[in-house]
């Protein structure tokens, strides 16, 4: 691209609009890395300050994030999360054509713990798993199951959505689920799961699902990386 230099449009403005249009072409790679201010500058003939408002312009919108001595980066796809709609957390993330993977972190048979009492009797099953998009963490989760799934093999469910293993081995559909959002910072083990420095505010959305019969069948709480993730909610009416 050959820059109008006569044109009432700002340089910076042109390398913007150029550098979005080959980001949206994917012309940057799986790394999504952008060339260096050096190579820019040289590439379009002008000075560091013009590179920088141009960058800097692209970071503000949200389109590059930069990255301290490593350089600048096509920023990561943010995740859509709707709360009008009954679905995993996972199925979330498939819904939007990522490639989302899941990693077991741990699980148990155990006493229910004073935090879920009287959602369970007895005994409950307590999984955490760490979800990933590309590879790269985006939510810790830590749950609480009917004790009706203690005879399952997790590690052969790794990989499958909590609704999907409920419904499997219960052989009933979960119907509703209570939500909840608030925020809350990275102590070190949720920034060692995470990949976050200590005391990153993380996003945290607990949630309470039931059977037909209205039975709690999970008490799952997530912290995800707000910088990746938002929730939404659609179709919301004026009272009247």
């Amino acid at each position: 691209m050959t820059l109008q230099r006569a044109s009432t449009t700002s340089l910076y403005e042109q390398i913007v609009q150029q550098l979005l249009q080959e980001i949206q072409r994917g012309d940057y790679g799986a790394d999504g890395k952008l060339p260096s201010e050096a190579e820019l500058m040289a590439r379009f003939d002008v000075s560091r300050v013009t590179i920088r408002l141009a960058l800097g312009k692209l970071e503000e919108e949200g389109i590059v994030e930069r990255k301290q001595g490593k350089g600048t980066f096509v920023a990561a796809q943010q995740v859509r999360h709707n709360l009008d709609a009954l679905r995993s957390f996972h199925e979330s993330l498939l819904l939007q054509g990522l490639h989302p993977t899941m990693h077991m972190l741990g699980h148990a048979h155990c006493a229910v713990p004073e935090d879920v009492a009287g959602l369970f009797d007895g005994h409950c099953v307590k999984v955490e798993r760490l979800h990933l998009v590309d590879q790269e963490p985006i939510a810790y989760a830590c749950s609480y199951l009917t004790d009706e799934l203690r005879a399952v093999d997790w590690e052969e469910m790794a990989e499958v959505p909590l609704y999907s293993v409920l419904e499997r081995v219960t052989g009933r559909a979960v119907m509703r689920a209570d939500m909840a959002i608030r925020a809350r910072e990275a102590d070190k083990a949720l920034a060692g799961h995470l990949g976050v420095k200590r005391g990153t505010a993380l996003l945290v959305m607990e949630r309470t699902s039931w059977f037909d019969d209205d039975s709690c069948c999970d008490r799952s709480t997530f912290f995800i990386r707000p910088e990746r993730y938002a929730f939404v909610l659609s179709g919301v009416f004026k009272t009247r």
